[in-house]
């Protein structure tokens, strides 16, 4: 991330939360899948549509303490016009000792999501204390603890593979934050995955194995590795074997969306490299998007003001929908931040903290409805990748 020019903020933070997490499980204790807490008032399900747009959301309710925000963050997701939620599941969260899991706050968000006929895609990351060095950062991820951590991915999986649209293993591994604070290492992310795709084929064949895409970078230095080397020195380990496809994260870093890829340009269309990467190798499984966007912060060097960005947005989800049936979701980061943040990573959001809209939800849920009132006429739109 810091390779980007963005704060290493936008991971999740376990020691500045360990108070909330406490509070909410003493609070929520067992729930069952198919409800929410018995104080919570909750509307009549709605149905997922029967043929999704490409429009998702990062909802980035990992770290909400509150039952009542985590539904509404889905109301609202699902109220912009999104398909699809992306989520985060940490591993130290579900299994806070070894073998013993508690799955009491993925099952509430699982079913509050669903609940409102959204698309779950789980990411899984982070290591627990005990299966890391002393000190180790959270995304430190040893050789020991790789068939720990793949177990984990397929009791997930086992546990939600009905509810759940795709697992993503990792998140952008040609980033030292993202790996440890260790330099990036292809061959061991490969070794990973092979790891985890066996387990959890083992346990729920049909859940799709997403590999965690490189972040979008051109720094080559023991911190960052170029996001299209990186993919290429996976391919070239062999990765193919072990992934269902990708999860990429095409930022647009104040660039038109429309703005032709380019080896050294980092913006939305740069996506489109790696999927030619990709088939040079034979590879034609889709890619999931399951972070982009553009920010408003004037404190960012690529902030935009406000209505440019929601003009970018909405013109993104059009190109995709119209240009890339490969993918099936287009997944924005963020919705919303379950707390205050810096003002570049607040400047990614749809909603402020007091879940008022800001110009690029309001964008979106205009653009959503116009889709859905051709759709209703039968006039043509073009194009509109379906979930696989």
């Amino acid at each position: 991330m810091r390779a980007r020019g963005k704060s290493a903020g936008r991971r999740s933070r376990i020691g500045g939360r360990a108070a909330l997490w406490a509070a909410f499980l003493m609070t929520l204790g067992s729930i069952p899948a198919s409800s929410g807490p018995p104080w919570l008032r909750l509307d009549p399900p709605r149905a997922p549509p029967p043929r999704p747009s490409v429009v998702g959301v990062h909802t980035r309710v990992t770290d909400e303490a509150d039952p009542a925000r985590i539904y509404r963050t889905f109301q609202m997701a699902r109220a912009m016009g999104a398909d699809w939620v992306v989520e985060f599941f940490p591993w130290p969260y579900l299994e806070p000792a070894p073998g013993r899991l508690d799955w009491s706050h993925s099952d509430l968000r699982i079913s509050l999501a669903r609940r409102e006929g959204l698309r779950v895609i789980a990411r899984l990351g982070m290591v627990p204390a005990g299966a890391r060095p002393w000190r180790a950062p959270d995304t430190y991820l040893g050789p020991e603890a790789v068939l720990p951590f793949a177990r984990f991915a397929a009791a997930f999986a086992a546990r939600y593979r009905d509810q759940v649209a795709a697992l993503v293993i990792w998140n952008e591994p040609n980033l030292y934050i993202e790996w440890g604070d260790r330099p990036p290492d292809p061959a061991f992310f490969v070794a990973v995955m092979r790891a985890v795709y066996r387990e959890v084929k083992a346990a729920a064949p049909e859940v799709p194995v997403l590999a965690g895409g490189p972040a979008p970078t051109l720094e080559d230095s023991p911190r960052a590795m170029n996001d299209l080397r990186f993919l290429r020195e996976v391919y070239a380990q062999g990765i193919a074997a072990y992934l269902d496809g990708w999860a990429m994260h095409p930022y647009g870093f104040g660039n038109p969306p429309e703005e032709p890829p380019d080896p050294g340009r980092l913006n939305f269309r740069r996506v489109e490299l790696m999927r030619a990467l990709m088939r040079a190798y034979g590879d034609d499984r889709p890619i999931y998007i399951t972070e982009a966007g553009w920010n408003e912060a004037p404190e960012y060097d690529h902030g935009l003001p406000p209505e440019v960005r929601a003009d970018y947005t909405v013109r993104a989800y059009e190109y995709a929908r119209r240009n890339w049936p490969w993918c099936p979701v287009v997944a924005m980061w963020a919705l919303r931040y379950p707390w205050r943040e810096d003002p570049i990573l607040e400047g990614y959001a749809f909603l402020d903290l007091d879940f008022r809209p800001r110009p690029t939800y309001e964008a979106v849920r205009r653009y959503t409805q116009a889709l859905r009132e051709a759709d209703e006429r039968g006039a043509p739109s073009g194009p509109t990748p379906g979930a696989p």
